[in-house]
């Protein structure tokens, strides 16, 4: 386990210590979708959900949901972010919403889990705001496609 940092020497279970690490400006991408039966897709694309405007309450879940990450995720730093972005986009020729996040700070440890809660709290409001209206959506897709910052540097996904 001496490659996995979030376990001591034990074994144990452990917050990484980060202080003696460099401040850099930090910043991850994720992106997932929610697949649906195409008049679902066009619902949301009309605005005909009864709950409101689908892709503007989704889009303020995954902010707020990138700001509560430490508080979902046990091992997670509480981090000042000073960005974050969600954009959520329909694709009729997949029958998906697609939702990006972008989370950014400058800090001593990254964003991944912000940007990835962000994208996941979002399709789940995507999910629930239109769940009566279509039982086969499918969340999935989920992944880091980009991160900058820090000593390991700069990942982009294939």
């Amino acid at each position: 386990m001496s490659d996995l940092t979030h376990f001591d020497e034990a074994g144990n279970a452990r917050m990484v210590d980060v202080s003696d690490k460099l401040q850099t400006e930090r910043i991850a991408v994720a992106r997932g979708s929610v697949y649906m039966a195409p008049v679902t897709l066009a619902l949301i694309k009309e605005r005909g959900v009864k709950k409101g405007d689908v892709l503007s309450v989704a889009q303020l879940a995954g902010i707020m949901g990138a700001k509560r990450t430490p508080d979902l995720i046990p091992l997670c730093h509480p981090l000042a972010l000073t960005s974050v972005k969600v954009q959520l986009s329909l694709d009729a020729t997949r029958n998906a919403v697609d939702i990006e996040a972008t989370c950014k700070l400058k800090g001593q440890t990254g964003v991944e889990m912000e940007a990835l809660t962000a994208v996941s709290v979002a399709a789940l409001t995507v999910y629930d705001m239109v769940k009566a209206a279509d039982k086969t959506m499918r969340i999935g897709d989920i992944r880091l496609v980009h991160k900058s910052g820090g000593k390991s540097g700069t990942f982009e996904s294939a």
